[in-house]
């Protein structure tokens, strides 16, 4: 194996002190009056030699370890994998590296995960909080380590956090299957009390209630296995005799063309909450409630970082639009 390049190496190849090195690689040359031409020396060889920094020590020296911690709640779902590659590209263009992992809706897991990343000194966490995490998102704040709430928040804990409106979303989605001349809607969601989720049933309740049409509502538990969810969707849409469905989340909705179809079942209109590679391909294409990734990959990583480099004077909380994409579903006959 090849052997690690040190500081005492270059020095001593060079004839010229530690200090002195370390001061040009720390970028104090000209503070410590160094000569241009003994830093272009110096420059030229570690290139030749292809020196790398040790990270830890630089770490401690300058109490950044540029490293962010992301934690979401499944990163094999295609919105979070699609959040989470564009959070990496955005961080790594102003200096960090991104650590992601998926968490599973599992509170105990996501206490070892948060408490694990605390332990590798992250500099800030971008979080999809999963419920019984209050005291774990108090804690990490309580130690004043930089941190922005995305997807969901926290109501008890005063947070920076970067939401989706949810409740528009499902509110504009339910309007456009209302004004397609549906009157029986379903919405298919889960049992949950996190923010996204409350708000994606408001907005469907308002609508709903605006209209003055009865509600049909079907929540699942996060655990039920999928064969088990598809038989439950199946038997809402079918005993219900809907018209029309909103499905809360993508994966639901994935799971309710797989029941329809495997039961030979017509589908009715609808509408899925988050886009999905499926979507576009399946005949008839599914009309979706799209959340503007861009847009809040982008204040995600602007707050952050500007918590970390002691720029944000307060807590930041912003709430981004979603887009209705209507396709074929919502619409055919």
């Amino acid at each position: 194996m090849k052997k690690r390049v040190l500081i005492s190496d270059i020095a001593k190849a060079l004839g010229i002190s530690v200090t002195t090195v370390s001061f040009i690689l720390n970028d104090k040359a000209k503070e410590k009056r160094i000569s241009d031409a003994l830093t272009k020396r110096v420059l030229d060889y570690v290139n030749k030699v292809g020196y790398k920094p040790n990270q830890l020590a630089k770490s401690l020296r300058t109490g950044q370890t540029k490293i962010l911690g992301l934690l979401v709640e499944d990163i094999a779902n295609p919105f979070f994998s699609n959040v989470a590659k564009h959070i990496e590209r955005r961080a790594y263009e102003t200096g960090y590296h991104i650590i992601y992992c998926s968490m599973d809706n599992d509170e105990h897991k996501a206490k070892e995960l948060i408490q694990l990343f605390m332990d590798r000194q992250v500099d800030g966490f971008i979080i999809t909080p999963s419920e019984g995490l209050e005291d774990t998102i108090a804690n990490i704040k309580q130690n004043n380590i930089p941190l922005v709430l995305f997807d969901r928040f926290v109501p008890s804990v005063e947070t920076n956090y970067v939401v989706s409106d949810n409740r528009r979303g499902s509110y504009d989605a339910t309007k456009h299957l209302l004004e397609g001349g549906n009157k029986r809607i379903g919405l298919i969601s889960l049992y949950s009390n996190q923010t996204q989720m409350r708000d994606r049933l408001d907005g469907y309740m308002e609508a709903m209630d605006e209209f003055r049409v009865q509600s049909f509502i079907k929540k699942l538990n996060l655990d039920t296995s999928e064969g088990e969810s598809q038989e439950q969707i199946r038997e809402f849409v079918v005993d219900n005799k809907l018209d029309a469905v909103l499905f809360a989340t993508n994966y639901l909705a994935v799971d309710g063309l797989k029941a329809l179809k495997e039961h030979k079942t017509t589908l009715p209109k609808m509408v899925a909450f988050d886009e999905h590679t499926l979507f576009k391909l399946h005949d008839p294409s599914i009309t979706v409630v799209s959340q503007d990734i861009e847009q809040l990959t982008r204040e995600l990583i602007h707050t952050l970082i500007a918590e970390i480099t002691g720029k944000l004077k307060e807590v930041r909380q912003l709430t981004i639009p979603c887009q209705l994409i209507i396709r074929e579903s919502s619409t055919s006959s």
